[in-house]
């Protein structure tokens, strides 16, 4: 049977525990400037329906992107500058000040339908918001940013995408930083009565290379290869045939000779993407630090890490490095706190460190800033562990869809430790001690449990009964965000010259918009390892993620 479908980067898939891991292959978004003559610049907005608690409620929806005006058979289609923006009204305002609620984060996930000819698949495009006042009336209007795939197909003709259901997960905080009670909140839309006939977000003609749509070549391309549904331990008081739907992303009845659109680079294509004329065989994997578990056990994992941190001050990004996170997963159990009626909860605290030639830190890195608007700066740092690393897990399981919902805060003790710096190409000598006096700290959800200084990180996660997972999931990794205040500085020079107040009055302040991409982790001892490898031949993570903004 021939039909589209989207194509993760690995075909590997599992389940371990209470976590699902599954690795989709997620183009990074590219900057305005990215946007060339030839593209179709989408506008759209559309009205939803949105289930808010206090009942269904009207929303709109505006999505914006740009499409290449047209494509040929095989060549990657990029939406580029993907800004979902939408407008809850005024009930989702009083539902959150009901929860007493002084600030929310939101995730937003935007199901995009493929059409070509009879052929019918599904993508989601995912965004996260920096974090937001929650006003004290009128509309609550998110804007996000985020994960987008990237697109092929094999077979010529037009291209239809059209935007389906959306939902917004809010992790909604009190004044004080405290989470509320409930944690987060789910909103489900669906496209509104007068959204028919408007839904349809870009045309892209696919040729055979000449620029032009054709009809399919007489001889179909290889078939791709499939890959195994997820397997593994059962989600806890989940039925076994609930953890195993067919292989994520792809429909039911998309056989092995399956053609159409793909999402992403083909499943064949390894976790670095492969050569189109040898199907099977995974590129090279990029270079990466030494990441290797000492005297591993059954719940050890490890896994490689890289992002963007903001310097507000400096009105620029900092690429975080490529760095080795080891963690030691632990086991599910009922928590503490009471349990809402109709929900269960299970909770795990996962223990880890960076790993970078022996020392709990990443490897250094450089970054160059305009200091000042105009002098160009450029530092090495370093981030130091104060203090442990620790994931702490929330699966939530409400009893009427049976849908898993996995809320991830990862806590990290880091200080920025500046080992040299250059302004306008001259040296300048920091010294050896050189670093933020305290760690760099977020607001976290439950100050009482976890007090002192600290990185907060949140990795929202889901899997739908019968669906593919989303988001972030320990095992499988994804994004991690947050917002960070980098603190004073001290030791800063030498002979007697103190830059403390220099690099305070240039980096030092609140309002740093942070994000982590973590691959897919590896367990060398799994007893249940997927079909495809998780670790390479010498016990490293075989997944190496790409920044993303």
């Amino acid at each position: 049977m021939s039909g589209p479908r989207p194509t993760p980067r690995s075909s590997r898939a599992r389940v371990r525990g209470a976590t699902i891991a599954a690795f989709v292959a997620l183009a990074p978004l590219l900057p305005a400037a990215a946007v060339a003559v030839g593209t179709l610049k989408v506008d759209a907005a559309l009205p939803y329906v949105c289930t808010l608690p206090s009942g269904q409620q009207p929303a709109t929806v505006r999505i914006t992107a740009a499409f290449p005006e047209r494509a040929a058979v095989g060549e990657e289609i990029l939406p580029t500058d993907v800004t979902t923006t939408v407008e809850l009204p005024a009930a989702a305002v009083a539902d959150l000040r009901a929860l007493k609620a002084a600030t929310v984060r939101a995730e937003t996930r935007l199901t995009v339908g493929m059409a070509q000819d009879e052929q019918r698949a599904e993508a989601t495009w995912s965004g996260t918001a920096q974090p937001l006042a929650v006003p004290t009336e009128g509309p609550l209007v998110l804007t996000t940013t985020g994960d987008v795939p990237s697109l092929t197909t094999d077979t010529a003709g037009e291209l239809t995408l059209t935007a389906g259901g959306f939902a917004v997960d809010l992790a909604p905080s009190t004044a004080d930083g405290a989470a509320t009670d409930p944690a987060s909140l789910s909103v489900t839309c669906v496209p509104g009565p007068d959204a028919e006939g408007r839904t349809t977000l870009a045309e892209v003609p696919v040729g055979t290379g000449t620029g032009e749509p054709s009809t399919p070549p007489p001889t179909p391309t290889a078939p791709v290869p499939s890959s195994p549904s997820p397997s593994g331990r059962p989600l806890p008081s989940l039925p076994p045939d609930r953890t195993a739907p067919n292989r994520p992303g792809i429909p039911h009845g998309a056989g092995e000779a399956s053609k159409g659109p793909h999402v992403g680079p083909r499943a064949d294509a390894g976790p670095t993407g492969a050569d189109e004329d040898a199907p099977g065989t995974p590129a090279p994997r990029p270079a990466a630090p030494p990441c290797i578990t000492e005297k591993p056990t059954t719940k050890s994992l490890s896994a490689y890490i890289t992002g963007y941190s903001n310097v507000r001050k400096l009105n620029g990004a900092s690429l975080l490095p490529l760095s080795c996170m080891l963690l030691e997963q632990g086991d599910m159990e009922p928590p503490t706190d009471p349990v809402p009626p109709g929900e269960l909860r299970l909770t795990a605290f996962s223990p880890g460190n960076l790993s970078y030639r022996g020392r709990k830190q990443t490897p250094p890195f450089t970054s160059t800033f305009l200091a000042f608007g105009f002098q160009p700066v450029t530092a090495t740092m370093v981030l130091e562990q104060t203090g442990p690393i620790a994931v702490d897990t929330l699966l939530r399981i409400p009893l009427s869809t049976f849908d898993n919902y996995l809320e991830n805060t990862v806590r990290a003790p880091l200080v920025l430790h500046v080992l040299d710096a250059k302004v306008n190409g001259v040296k300048l000598d920091v010294g050896t001690s050189c670093r933020t006096e305290k760690s760099l700290s977020s607001p976290d959800p439950e100050p009482a449990k976890h007090p002192g200084d600290h990185l907060v990180l949140l990795g929202l996660g889901m899997m739908p009964v019968g669906g593919s997972p989303k988001g972030y999931i320990l095992t499988s990794g994804g994004p991690l965000t947050g917002e960070v205040t980098i603190p004073a500085f001290k030791g800063c020079g030498t002979n007697g010259e103190n830059l403390d107040r220099l690099f305070t009055a240039s980096i030092s302040g609140p309002g740093n918009y942070i994000k982590q991409m973590q691959g897919q982790t590896c367990n060398i001892l799994n007893p249940f390892p997927p079909a495809d490898p998780e670790c390479t031949e010498d016990h490293q993570p075989y997944v190496v993620p790409k920044p993303e903004r």
